[in-house]
């Protein structure tokens, strides 16, 4: 056999395996069909269904930048020890979907704070403590008026203003709340799991850490009331708050009184305080807010309220900067007196920026 010969024969073998390969050639498969996203605009902005099914979810939250500070007697120059800085992430996601007794809702919301410097100044529940690990902020099932969960209270509910203190400072708990709705007015009452305060630990001695809450309100033309209340069943202590808005010439004026039979899980600053503030909307984007509050009978002996007072009078500052960022800066002047302890009178307050989403 030549070379000649040899060439020719291996072509025709190579032809006749490309043709046997060719018979067998793979086909690509069709792809699938994309099922696009769409918008449930049944519950409001925002909301799009969870592909393949009927559940409609809406994902927000917020990045918050906080740079807060304190002088005057308690405070400390140099250092950490007068201001901190805090950044925060928060993400909300909400579910809803029709049943045969209204919308079954589920919330749940995620909060991480870096915080790694505490204040060592007088007020540190205001002014923060150092931070840096994520929460479960709320996480509950709503549907028919009931709710069951980790969740804010009504107390939470307070000023747009930053001068008040008119909770305990912890107005989230595990609880079963049922809440009532027509029209512009609410009421409800709930059961709350109220143990592990550090407000109120030092005297708060076992228990069921139960607490009773309870609270009515609404809109009538220009006014907005509310009306609650908590007892802490451990404690054998609650308190009461009324808060008023009412639309006044170029802003809202807010007035709000609380009484407390003794420290507890709602209310833990004094036996009884007032406060009010002003809100004037300026321009567009610009809101200034003045407020003052006065307490009485701060100090505490063996669990029970005894004496001194305590005013605080500040401003707050609101500026939308632009669609989904805003600032605000607040400064609050407090005054504290005592009987037992020397008089001590400072002044807090941060700025902030936000960007929503």
């Amino acid at each position: 056999m030549n070379i000649k010969s040899l060439l020719l024969g291996s072509a025709a073998a190579l032809a006749a395996v490309s043709g046997a390969h060719a018979a067998d050639a793979i086909v690509a498969a069709e792809p699938e069909a994309v099922e696009y996203v769409r918008v449930c605009d049944a519950y409001g902005t925002g909301y799009f269904y969870i592909p393949g099914t009927e559940t409609c979810l809406k994902i927000n939250g917020y990045i918050r930048f906080d740079v807060n500070y304190g002088f005057g007697e308690g405070f400390e120059n140099g250092g950490l020890e007068d201001w901190n800085v805090r950044t925060r992430a928060q993400v909300q996601f909400t579910s809803k979907s029709d049943t045969e007794y209204g919308p079954l809702t589920g919330v749940i919301v995620y909060q991480y704070n870096f915080r790694p410097n505490a204040m060592k100044g007088i007020d540190t529940a205001s002014l923060g403590g150092a931070s840096n690990e994520m929460s479960l902020d709320q996480a509950y099932i709503d549907i028919a008026g009931l709710r069951v969960g980790k969740m804010l209270n009504w107390w939470d509910n307070d000023f747009s203003g930053e001068f008040d203190v008119t909770n305990s400072g912890t107005t989230s708990f595990n609880t079963i709340r049922y809440q009532y709705e027509a029209g512009s007015f609410y009421a409800g009452i709930a059961v709350e799991e109220v143990g592990g305060v550090s407000d109120f630990a030092a005297w708060q001695h076992g228990g069921n850490d139960i607490g009773i809450d309870a609270a009515v309100g609404g809109k009538v033309g220009d006014f907005t009331y509310e009306l609650l209340g908590g007892y802490d069943v451990d404690a054998e202590d609650g308190a009461v708050r009324a808060k008023l808005g009412v639309a006044v010439g170029p802003g809202t004026l807010g007035l709000a009184a609380i009484w407390s039979s003794g420290p507890s899980a709602y209310f833990t600053k004094g036996e009884w305080s007032v406060a009010a503030q002003y809100a004037v909307k300026a321009t567009d984007k610009f809101t200034i807010t003045p407020g003052v509050q006065y307490t009485d009978n701060i100090d505490q002996v063996d669990g029970e309220y005894d004496s001194g007072n305590e005013l605080r009078v500040g401003v707050t500052l609101d500026y939308q900067i632009v669609d989904n960022l805003s600032s605000k800066f607040t400064a609050t002047y407090v005054k504290r007196d005592h009987d037992a302890a020397e008089d001590t009178d400072f002044v807090q307050g941060f700025f902030r920026l936000q960007r929503a989403f």
